[in-house]
């Protein structure tokens, strides 16, 4: 039996391993794999709470404790190797598709919540992920700093035609309803017989909106006008 444990034992022994490493039991790598895994559950179940996701992300967010975990396990305790290891990781899931503030979040929580588990301390990277995920879920059910924007924070959208100059024609609507109106982008439409002006603007506290556009829609001929929520760049935090 003796002879049956060291041959077992043999075979998850690395090759550059000496009397010097000290060599992790599969019993100990099992169980830190299994708190990791379910450490990205508690975070990935909280992320679901109330937010917008996808499928590919919340199952990221369920591995990457335990890809982490490994990480820091293989390195033998060198921790800054493994978090640099860990850390490129994390990049794969932004080459081609940007990340919100909110995802960034996410994915530093799963990998601090790995590398605690990949360090031997389970309890506290259990407690690490409760902790975070309610606070999270508090934070996320507040709404903190949208109220405000969805109210006064507009992008205008106006349609004029080829022949008004659009370089000031609602300069004097926007001094009167708006605090600040900046016109960020100019589009050619219909053949380039249209303009399509795009603004966005910060609404005055008792601006009337319904009267700001009837008034915009006088001065355009009645043509296309859409005023919607302004949404901040995907590039920007």
């Amino acid at each position: 039996m003796p002879e049956t444990t060291t041959t077992f034992e043999k075979l998850f022994k690395g090759l550059f391993d000496t009397e010097y490493s000290t060599v992790i039991s599969v019993k100990d790598f099992l169980m830190c794999i299994a708190v990791s895994l379910a450490v990205g559950i508690i975070l990935a179940l909280g992320y679901m709470f109330r937010t917008r996701y996808t499928k590919s992300f919340v199952v990221t967010l369920a591995l990457l404790p335990a890809v982490v975990c490994v990480v820091i396990m293989m390195v033998n305790g060198n921790v800054g190797t493994g978090v640099a290891v860990a850390g490129a990781f994390s990049l794969v899931r932004f080459r081609s598709v940007p990340g919100t503030a909110k995802e960034i979040c996410m994915l530093f929580l799963s990998m601090g919540a790995g590398l605690i588990s990949g360090m031997g301390y389970l309890a506290y990277a259990v407690l690490f992920a409760l902790v975070l995920t309610v606070i999270f879920i508090i934070y996320n059910s507040f709404s903190l700093g949208t109220k405000r924007n969805d109210r006064i924070y507009k992008t205008v959208n106006i349609t004029i035609p080829e022949d008004l100059d659009y370089s000031d024609v609602f300069t004097d609507i926007f001094k009167e309803y708006t605090r600040s109106a900046e016109l960020i982008r100019v589009k050619t439409t219909n053949m380039g017989s249209l303009f399509r002006l795009t603004y966005n603007i910060i609404l005055r506290d008792n601006a009337n909106e319904k009267e700001m556009i009837d008034k915009i829609r006088c001065r355009n001929g009645n043509l296309e006008i859409s005023v919607s929520k302004q949404e901040t760049d995907i590039s920007e935090l």
